[in-house]
């Protein structure tokens, strides 16, 4: 997929907001990109996976032996990835703030890691996430996601292979321009904070 196939699918299932949204990172954007959405149908998701996949070099995905995603925005991206690869995917929950397997999920330590996340705009979401798998003794290799938000200038740690780098500008909440101040803000994420 391309930069405008992936874009035509964004805006063909209204997963293309525009209005002033407070993001997961706490930055502000005119643009809001609902990927529940755009995965809502199961043939729609299935291709988008296929297209994340095809984005990361063979040798990470030989070195690859399960799939972890972050709770909520990973999940369905997660799932889709893992059925690609034909891997499990295990998602990561943070109910009281900090990343954690719960669900009877575990990994083998050792274990190669991809990490699968559905939009990246500053990274801190998945750099928890890489931190919790750390803490139980595996190793994230490679993170991939459907979106880049930060346009080539998040550093995870780990290589990344987005689907779709976006310049959708964001702003810290001492510089949100006056236009966009103007319009009611809405926090579509899933972070509390």
């Amino acid at each position: 997929m391309n930069q405008e196939q992936v874009l035509a699918e964004f805006r063909a299932s209204g997963a293309l907001l525009e209005g002033h949204f407070k993001l997961s990172s706490g930055r502000h954007s005119g643009h809001y990109l609902q990927c529940a959405r755009v995965l809502m149908n199961p043939a729609r998701a299935a291709r988008i996976a296929e297209a994340v996949v095809a984005a990361i070099p063979a040798e990470v995905i030989e070195k690859v032996d399960v799939v972890v995603s972050p709770a909520m925005g990973g999940i369905i991206i997660g799932h889709e990835v893992g059925r690609a690869l034909g891997k499990d995917a295990l998602f990561l929950e943070r109910p009281e703030g900090v990343f954690h397997l719960r669900r009877g999920f575990a990994l083998t330590p050792g274990a190669k890691v991809l990490m699968v996340e559905d939009v990246v705009t500053t990274g801190l979401s998945s750099r928890e996430a890489i931190a919790a798998v750390a803490r139980e003794g595996a190793e994230v290799i490679a993170e991939c996601a459907i979106i880049d938000r930060s346009c080539g200038s998040v550093d995870l740690g780990v290589p990344f292979y987005p689907l779709l780098a976006i310049d959708f500008p964001t702003y810290d909440e001492s510089d949100i321009p006056a236009a966009l101040a103007a319009v009611e803000v809405t926090k579509p994420g899933s972070r509390k904070e």
